[in-house]
């Protein structure tokens, strides 16, 4: 089973594009996804490293392998547009700009971070870039990702919601019910599913008969299409077909966007519902890679320029560590701060 999804996966990265092809986008939005992606994917390493050593606790859910998604998607979107997802949140922020210091803050549960170290690794906040959060419930980020777009349609803002969920959450009865509102009042809404084969340990063929996820847009007559999550050009350009069809007034778009994680669903995953050699597969279409490819075959980088970009992306990671070390945990006052509370309420004390 697990080897028909790579096989299957096999089959859809045979229609992407040849590496020897004409590159669908600049010399410049190439660079930036490989200095993106190898930031996100380097830091995301890093987190697995400081878990193990038991630098913070709580949940990890590490995003290595899915970079393409994110590096895809900034090209087309923009900075106004809306950000929310699930729990696998670290690289969003930093694909969004936020220096990454701050992420390796939250997760440590120091008061830098960017959520002041109350959230923690499932709850990655940005205010200023319009991150509406990761959320550690399955799925409950679906009706709120509906709920923001609601509120610019009614505000009559120029803007779209990309609303990220993974193959699991799209089983939450809550999807159905999003998805008739959403399309009943033309929503400027992206639901994005990025679909990396796996519900935690269980495949997609063992949670449904719908092993199709683009189907599930089928009842609600909401455009839907397939995208090869392992290659930045065809998230791209799903994406700027979704926004402007959303910034038309014409409503939602769902995309089942088909990656791999080459990591376990947390850390404390030992995956074994796969085998290895269906994640050398998946491993031998690295985005990564592959967009460096390019970069060499276009001679767009020397191989100074490559090293030089790695050395400063490792640097990055390293002052993000020694920052998130170095800052103080929160003080205890702190717990009734940036909460709902009611002031009189009997007990709550000064």
């Amino acid at each position: 089973m697990a080897t028909e999804a790579a096989k299957s996966a096999s089959k859809r990265s045979s229609t992407a594009r040849s590496k020897k092809a004409k590159p669908a986008f600049s010399k410049e939005t190439y660079i930036k996804w490989y200095k993106d992606m190898l930031l996100m994917r380097k830091f995301e390493e890093k987190c697995g490293q400081l878990y193990i050593q038991q630098k913070f606790g709580g949940f990890c859910h590490l995003y290595i392998g899915q970079e393409a998604v994110l590096a895809g998607m900034t090209e087309s979107l923009k900075p106004t547009d809306r950000y929310i997802t699930a729990y696998r949140d670290h690289a969003h922020p930093i694909a969004l700009g936020m220096h990454p210091k701050y992420v390796m803050a939250e997760l440590y549960g120091k008061v830098t971070g960017c959520t002041k170290g109350k959230g923690g690794s499932m709850h990655m906040f940005d205010k200023e870039r319009n991150l509406f959060g990761g959320h550690g419930i399955v799925g409950g980020q679906i009706p709120l990702g509906a709920g923001i777009a609601f509120a610019d349609k009614y505000r009559n803002e120029d803007h779209v919601t990309a609303c990220f969920f993974g193959d699991g959450a799209a089983r939450q009865g809550s999807l159905w019910e999003t998805f008739n509102m959403a399309m009943t009042w033309k929503l400027p809404v992206i639901y994005v599913i990025e679909n990396n084969n796996y519900a935690m340990g269980t495949s997609v063929e063992r949670t449904s008969n719908v092993t199709d996820l683009k189907k599930l847009g089928l009842s609600f007559e909401m455009p839907s299409e397939s995208v090869d999550g392992m290659r930045p050009e065809a998230v791209a350009e799903a994406f700027a077909r979704a926004a402007e069809r959303a910034r038309k007034g014409e409503g939602p778009t769902l995309l089942d966007i088909q990656t791999y994680r080459y990591k376990g669903h947390s850390m404390s995953d030992p995956q074994k519902y796969r085998t290895k050699e269906e994640v050398k597969e998946y491993q031998e279409k690295d985005p990564i890679v592959y967009v460096l490819d390019v970069i060499k075959d276009n001679k767009w980088m020397s191989e100074a320029e490559i090293k030089d970009v790695q050395e400063n992306v490792k640097a990055l990671v390293e002052e993000s560590v020694q920052f998130a070390e170095e800052s103080p945990y929160p003080e205890a006052h702190e717990i009734y701060e940036d909460v709902y509370m009611q002031e009189d309420y009997p007990f709550v004390k000064d």
